[in-house]
């Protein structure tokens, strides 16, 4: 039998993990991303991968000691504190050898999914207009370019935005009232060594109210800093009559927005070395689902798009394993598909309840209730024993 003609739209971790999954079953796939390469842009800040599900998908893969090699497992530690004191109010510590949900950098990651690939998967520069289901089962993709291709499956594994999904579902992310102000730091440990002691290992987050300051560190001494600003419109920094790319306005704007609080949570903001990216929230519907059309299926934040709690990457990677395992052990591609989705969607509106009972859980206090909170999202989505 012919091997089928399957095309993963998006090279993010999700479609790579698919990617890698059905090469090591000897299964043929071209991936289209419209970046025009690997490192057009930055990837990211650093993904915790928990034991059951982006662990799992890595072992599937037949990654899981590549991972091992560059993960931080002290990077586990998070330390919240009080707004105004800086009173620590909850500590996680990692154990010595405690491996339940190391760190690692998004673009480490990427770079090691995309390393274990055949040359030539990815076609870089291909962006996606959109996706076709025909009357015979296959799917007709079109390119950026006005060409179209067809193929027996095609992967929608393209993103909250996903140019896949309308194939499928009229469903279109929605904004969640909290938009999150990024920015960076660099070589903490020698330039702000005092941030570098507040930070500790891992991450940083004080928050009350509708407001929250976090700080992640990654790796080589880079630290993300995100200003979590709840409640506000999509045009929160029109309204304020700010233009984005005037760092020092918008640095002014949010000092102003944190005022009361240490000073040394302030030099957060006051001593980034970078300038300030808007990064809105948006969500699918929880338990979002569609009618199984023949030739198209959705994985990762195409299919179920959640906050950035931790949790998207995990499952697109454990999606993408999970379809790559379907197909392999499918004798007919329809089945795997269907089998696919069926675990995917079960998997995710749980994840997507969870999440939403524990964002209820920090409402108020995000300090005060962090610890509970994140002892529920550990029972309800982390429950295996550490790798």
């Amino acid at each position: 039998m012919n091997s089928p003609r399957i095309a993963v739209i998006g090279a993010g971790v999700g479609g790579l993990a698919c990617a890698r999954g059905l090469q090591v079953h000897g299964r043929s796939v071209t991936v289209f991303e419209r970046e025009g390469s690997a490192f057009a842009r930055w990837q990211g800040g650093m993904l915790d991968l928990h034991a059951p599900t982006g662990q799992a998908a890595l072992r599937s893969v037949g990654l899981f000691d590549e991972f091992r090699a560059v993960a931080r497992p002290e990077a586990q530690e998070l330390r919240a504190v009080d707004p105004v004191t800086l009173a620590l109010v909850h500590h996680e510590q990692p154990g010595e050898d405690e491996y339940f949900a190391p760190e690692i950098d998004r673009g480490q990651l990427r770079e090691l999914l995309l390393g274990s690939l055949a040359d030539g998967t990815v076609h870089w520069g291909h962006p996606v207009d959109g996706v076709t289901a025909q009357e015979d089962g296959t799917a007709r993709v079109r390119f950026g370019d006005g060409t179209t291709e067809v193929f027996d499956l095609v992967v929608g594994a393209d993103g909250a935005w996903s140019r896949t999904r309308p194939v499928l579902s009229a469903a279109t992310p929605s904004y969640t009232g909290t938009t999150l102000v990024e920015t960076f730091l660099d070589d903490v440990d020698t330039r702000h060594p005092a941030l570098a002691d507040l930070i500790g290992r891992g991450s940083l987050v004080a928050g009350v109210g509708a407001r929250m300051l976090g700080a992640q560190r990654n790796s080589g001494g880079h630290v993300r800093v995100y200003a979590e600003l709840e409640g506000v419109p999509l045009d929160w920094h029109e309204a304020a009559g700010l233009d984005l790319a005037d760092t020092e306005a918008v640095r002014a704007h949010l000092l102003t927005r944190f005022e009361g609080w240490h000073e040394g949570l302030l030099d957060l903001l006051r001593r980034s070395d970078g300038g300030f990216a808007n990064r809105s929230i948006h969500v699918l519907p929880t338990g979002h689902s569609w009618g199984h059309v023949p030739g198209v299926t959705l994985l990762g934040d195409a299919a179920h798009l959640l906050p950035p709690h931790g949790i998207g990457a995990n499952l697109a990677l454990i999606d993408g394993a999970d379809l790559a395992t379907a197909v392999a052990t499918h004798d007919v591609l329809d089945d795997a598909v269907r089998a696919f989705e069926k675990v995917m969607l079960t998997r995710a509106k749980a994840a997507g309840e969870a999440d939403a009972e524990m964002m209820a859980m920090m409402d108020d206090e995000k300090t005060r209730d962090i610890g509970a909170a994140r002892q529920f999202m550990n029972d309800r989505m982390l429950g295996a024993e550490p790798a």
